[in-house]
């Protein structure tokens, strides 16, 4: 079972520096007002009430803030947090062992909660409704279920595919948000302070041109910056302003839209080995080289968001503006081929 425990009164950025360009409250977070307001509130009421908050559960693509969130609630409550996973949970028996450590108030963020295995789950529908595990003791018809009691605690659920939970599980959230892709703005807000944390001197239009290709995501945004803060360190003068961003993206192959090779490699799998599809997923992965659930959470969703391509009961097809960004010319529909062989006939019987 893999587990770490943090310390919300340590310095962040001492073992990653992914955690210290992670804001540590509330009012630093960029981006998502509607979640922000929303969660403020609900701690808020909880510190004046004097009360464990309600268990949490976050959803949305990678890399925007799932994490940073569990984060910022152990701080805003004044208590430590404890980070797991899904996968590292799959026999009851390691969860019931992590809840029954958990300390007074402690805030548990259980990562991609949807892999956790079906008997996890089960245990945990009693743990966060009662604060009570079952422990069944002995086999067979002598089994004897023992319960013990929790300290209260607060789960911070967070998934890539909330329609993989089951309902009871779902239900017994207290407050549920999904994370949305950021725009240009927050983006650009979010590198202003991360290149400052990081101690790179960097322009308005520098910040803004890398921005524009972080396909609406932190995580990216903030890799992207220290990329082309490497870049300039050896190929400039260390000031990053948008000639060095555009130069140093286009050496990591982030387009100006801010598609990458996974990306391209699905949409040109779509246009040119597929004819635009209808592919299924599997399919479409294996021509890529990589696993499904990759191109599912990773790649579609952001060409999904562009336009580029569509998702049916078929499976995906590239939609016109993608053919058009690989500069390649779409096909024409059936129906638009139809009405104009009707167009033709028309034409050719009136001369006649």
């Amino acid at each position: 079972m893999s587990e770490r425990l943090v310390d919300p009164a340590e310095e962040p950025g001492e073992s990653a520096l992914d955690s210290a360009l992670r804001p540590q409250r509330l009012a630093d977070f960029v981006g998502q007002p509607r979640v922000r307001d929303q969660l403020d509130l609900v701690l808020t009421a909880s510190r004046r009430r004097d009360t464990q908050p309600d268990h949490v559960l976050l959803s949305g693509p990678p890399g925007l803030g799932k994490t940073t969130l569990a984060g910022i609630i152990a701080t805003e409550m004044q208590a430590p947090l404890r980070i797991t996973s899904g996968p590292a949970l799959q026999h009851a028996g390691d969860l019931a062992a992590l809840l029954t450590s958990l300390q007074p108030g402690e805030v548990l963020f259980l990562d991609e909660i949807h892999r956790t295995s079906r008997s996890a789950q089960e245990l945990l529908y009693i743990a966060m409704e009662d604060f009570r595990v079952d422990i069944v003791v002995g086999k067979g018809p002598g089994a004897t279920a023992v319960p013990l009691d929790l300290e209260p605690f607060t789960l911070v659920g967070a998934t890539t595919r909330a329609g993989l939970l089951p309902g009871p599980l779902r239900d017994r959230f207290g407050f549920t948000a999904h994370l949305d892709f950021y725009d240009e703005d927050d983006l650009a807000t979010i590198l202003a302070r991360s290149a400052g944390l990081l101690g790179v001197a960097a322009t308005e239009d520098g910040i803004r041109e890398i921005a524009g290709r972080s396909r609406g995501t932190p995580r990216v945004a903030n890799r992207l910056l220290r990329r082309v803060r490497d870049y300039a360190l050896v190929h400039g003068d260390g000031d990053v302003d948008r000639d060095v961003a555009h130069a140093a993206l286009d050496l990591y192959e982030v387009d100006a839209l801010g598609l990458d090779r996974l990306d391209r490699a699905v949409l040109d799998a779509l246009v040119t080995r597929f004819d635009g599809g209808p592919v299924g997923l599997n399919t479409l992965a294996v021509s890529v080289g990589e696993e499904s659930e990759t191109v599912e959470t990773v790649a579609e969703p952001f060409l999904l968001r562009l336009g580029f391509i569509t998702r049916g009961p078929r499976g995906r097809e590239a939609t016109p503006a993608g053919w058009r960004h690989l500069g390649a010319t779409p096909p024409v529909p059936a129906t638009a081929q139809l009405s104009l062989t009707q167009d033709l006939d028309t034409a050719g019987s009136g001369d006649g």
